[in-house]
């Protein structure tokens, strides 16, 4: 994982007991009037949450990701195959023939011949296009709770992703909300309720079946606020034939949920399997929803990794996440310099 910084509130100790009774005291219209200026003594001042640093469990995606190269024999003059595999692996036409020429002007300049060389190149090229500095979640300006919409169409892994996103907070000691929101599948509940138990988060259900999605996202935001927690998790229904009742339906979870607290994440879910046709889905989400990052599923199920530069390149959003297994430890943040030795090894 990358060496991201990450921020809670400090727990278990409470303000003074003068500053306490001061804000607990009732007003009075009377304290108002008086003869000489007010002078606020510093002590009696409300203070901002005191933050500590946090650091969370660090996992490696780097066994999960298929090698692209495990049969191309690579010297100087076989380079121009690699143009074939880069596009067959979703990289694009264009960002293929940038990575090869790149490739190939370095070689030159260094002198490089041995395949070891050239498959030390080629990674640092493609991690080094693939390098963002906004590739963090947001869990470092403090205003807590953190709240992350979860989105995505039905069988990319967004339930799974949110157990193992919860489980791997909670193993960094963050008190975790999840809200049930996707309320137009039964099942969606019974699994995200099966998530949240193994990975030690409070569930909020809806109310009775069919509950419009924005008041269960507001009852999870609200109960998060009581409880004093870390981060609230909001499954969305994973619907994409409308994009306007897309469109409406998630302004209006945000519209809700911004009346409570801001929203620190937009996590759109795809699965890297279905390559090109997961950029469109992309496409369409980041057009709605105002996705500020995205997570790779099933990064261990297909050698089509360069489906992560066709989204950083052609949507301006970065990958932030990745999943690489089934099992709720299979979790990782993005790291595009792992990502590329991964692919080129």
């Amino acid at each position: 994982m990358a060496g991201f910084m990450f921020w809670k509130k400090k727990r278990g100790e409470e303000a003074p007991v003068e500053v306490r009774e001061a804000l607990d005291a009732p007003d009075s219209s009377e304290s108002l009037i008086v003869d000489e200026p007010i002078v606020v003594e510093p002590e009696l001042v409300a203070i901002e949450p005191e933050l500590v640093a946090v650091e969370l469990p660090k996992r490696s995606s780097r066994k999960g990701i298929r090698s692209l190269f495990s049969r191309v024999k690579f010297d100087p003059a076989n380079l121009d195959e690699l143009e074939d595999i880069l596009i067959q692996a979703d990289f694009g036409l264009d960002a293929a023939i940038e990575i090869v020429d790149e490739v190939k002007r370095q070689a030159k300049a260094s002198g490089a011949e041995s395949e070891q060389e050239l498959k030390g190149i080629l990674a640092g090229v493609i991690a080094g296009a693939l390098q963002r500095d906004d590739a963090a979640l947001n869990l470092s300006d403090g205003k807590l709770p953190y709240v992350f919409l979860v989105v995505g169409v039905n069988g990319v892994g967004k339930t799974t992703t949110i157990g193992k996103l919860a489980n791997w907070l909670t193993e960094g000691e963050w008190s975790v909300f999840i809200g049930a929101a996707d309320t137009f599948r039964a099942a969606a509940v019974d699994q995200i309720a099966t998530w949240a138990e193994r990975a030690g988060a409070q569930l909020i259900r809806p109310k009775q079946e069919g509950q419009d999605p924005a008041s269960v996202a507001f009852e999870s935001v609200e109960a998060a606020i009581k409880a004093d927690a870390d981060i609230v998790i909001i499954d969305t229904a994973g619907r994409l034939q409308n994009k306007i009742d897309l469109m409406g339906e998630l302004e209006k979870i945000r519209r809700v949920i911004e009346k409570q607290a801001q929203i620190s994440e937009v996590l759109l879910v795809l699965d890297a399997t279905t390559g090109q046709n997961g950029l469109a889905q992309a496409k369409a989400f980041a057009e709605v929803a105002k996705v500020t990052g995205v997570v790779l599923t099933k990064l261990d199920g297909t050698a089509k990794g360069g489906i992560v530069f066709s989204i950083q390149r052609e949507l301006g959003i970065p990958v932030k996440l990745v999943g690489v297994g089934e099992g709720i430890n299979d979790f990782a943040f993005f790291d595009a310099g792992e990502f590329a030795r991964g692919l080129v090894s």
